[in-house]
Order: C-alpha cells, then structure tokens, then sequence
C-alpha cells in the first residue's frame, strides 16, 4: 500500500527543493539564506546545490515544475512573495500534478491495480476509485449487520439472499457491488461465501437496477423470503412496502407497483408457480437496508 503523498515527499520533495535552492542560489542566496527560505537545514541546502539528493528525471523536465521553481526564485528574490505564498503556489501545483497528472501517473506505477480506474484524483471525492471503494467498504457493513443479526439467518430464502449496493450513476451489473453466490443459512446462522465484488449477484442487482429504472432513489437492497408477518413487521416499522406480480415480466410489475409509490421501502412478490415469494428491502446504502431488515424481523 502506497499514498500519493508519499510519491510527492520521496519523489516531488526532493527534485523541486533542489531546483529551487539552486535557483536561489544562483540568484545570489547564502546557504544560509536559502534554508531561511525554504525551511530547512543550511545542510540540507548543501546536499540539495551539490547533487547529493536524487531527482527525479521526469519532474525535472516537467515546464511546470521548471516554471513553479522560476516564479518562486523571482519572488522570493524581488521581495513580491512571502515564503507562504511560495508554500500556496507549491501546493497549488502538486494538486494539479496529483489530478490525472504526472503525479497520479507515478502513483499508478506504483499501485498497478489503480490503473483499471483510468487518470484520477485521489483526493476527488468524487473520483471514480473513490466511490468503488467506498461501495464496497459499504457492502462489508452491511455483510457485519446481516452476521450479527439474530433473527436473520430464518428469514432467508430458499435460493438465498444476497446485499447488494450500486453505483450513484448505474445503469448496468458491472456497477453493483454484491456478494458471490448467496448467502444462505447454516445452522441457524448467516453463512457469506466470499468478499463484496462488482458484477455479482444478477437477479438481485437486477431488481435494484430495475426499480430505480422506475422511479426509486434506491441504492441497495436485500432479498428475504416471503411472509405476511415480515411484510406486517416492516409495516409496523413505520416502512411502506407494495406488491408486484411475480409471473409476470418483472420490468413491467415492478414499474406497476412503483406507479403509485416510487419511495416504497419493501417490494415483495407472494410467489407462483416454481417462484419463491421473496421480499426486497430498498434504501440509500447497504448498511441501512441491512438495518432495517435486522429491525423488522425482531
């Protein structure tokens, strides 16, 4: 595990203190000078303007670096910049190195497995790693309530259940998070076969995907079998919950039975023939659908 910020201190850091204490020097600077500057040891200068710190090449060619170290050498120099404006703009930059950009680039080299993410910027919350990451670590607090549910394990389905959480913008399987294969019961207790991962779970992530084509805000859902008095607990729970027909296209049934409405909490089939009856819990995250699942089966 490696941090972006550890590429700017290993690698940033130390090419951009050494272009710039020799710019510094060059336009006339003391050693002693230079590490008032910058804000560190007159040795450290001395390492920095004799070569005896590695650089990194590709940040030496960089004509941002190259013009950062120039603006802040006239600066400093002229008396038009204050060492914390120095330290804004620096900062400004590296920002901009970190955003799909050389720096994120050397980050990619260093973690392989971000690169399946394309150019981003780690500290974009709204990056696209970001928010996978943050939907599966979402799925495993949802796994950690249906584990430590004590009522759970009777309320799955013959097929078994599964929680899944998707994506903000979805619009297929590959953006839902959900468990490999199923949860089922073993003796008496939750039984999750593998970690959360991306495209699992096609039936389930399908309902979710479908009832958000009509009209739902939800994010996650968790299937439970059927009864009228899990359906009554919900009720009593204070959550809406609405039927559908589960012999007919479930595209057509589902956006019939989200008509009326489209913020119903449980969607539920009673069966037919060689169809279980199967309750679906609907809400914002996988924790929360988890939650209410454990709330009404008390």
């Amino acid at each position: 595990m490696k941090f972006v910020e550890e590429i700017v201190v290993d690698e940033f850091l130390p090419t951009f203190r050494s272009l710039l204490a020799e710019e510094l020097r060059e336009r006339g600077h003391t050693q002693s000078e230079v590490a008032d500057l910058l804000g560190i040891s007159q040795s450290a200068v001395s390492k920095y303007v004799h070569g005896d710190v590695a650089r990194n090449e590709r940040l030496l060619e960089d004509d941002r670096v190259r013009g950062l170290v120039a603006r802040l050498g006239e600066g400093l120099t002229e008396g038009t910049m204050r060492p914390v404006q120095a330290l804004v703009e620096a900062e400004i930059v590296i920002r901009q190195l970190e955003q799909g950009d050389v720096l994120a680039q050397m980050h990619q080299a260093e973690v392989p497995d971000l690169a399946e993410y394309g150019p981003f910027d780690v500290h974009d919350a709204d990056s696209d790693v970001r928010v996978a990451e943050q939907v599966l670590a979402s799925v495993r607090r949802g796994l950690a309530v249906v584990e430590n549910a004590a009522d759970f394990a009777g309320a799955i389905p013959a097929v078994g259940t599964n929680l899944v959480e998707c994506l903000p913008d979805a619009d297929g399987i590959e953006d839902v998070v959900a468990v490999p294969g199923r949860i089922i019961d073993v003796k008496g207790r939750p039984e999750i076969p593998a970690e959360p991962e991306f495209g699992m779970s096609e039936h389930v992530a399908g309902i979710l995907l479908t009832a958000r084509e009509h009209g739902s805000d939800a994010r996650a859902t968790l299937n439970l079998a059927y009864g009228p008095d899990i359906v009554a607990g919900f009720e009593d729970a204070g959550y809406s919950t609405v039927e559908f027909d589960a012999e007919a296209d479930a595209d057509a049934a589902i956006a019939a039975a989200l008509a009326d409405d489209p913020d119903a909490d449980v969607l539920y089939q009673t069966g037919g023939f060689g169809i279980e009856a199967v309750a679906y819990v609907l809400g914002p995250d996988a924790p929360t659908v988890a939650g209410m699942a454990r709330d009404a089966l008390r």
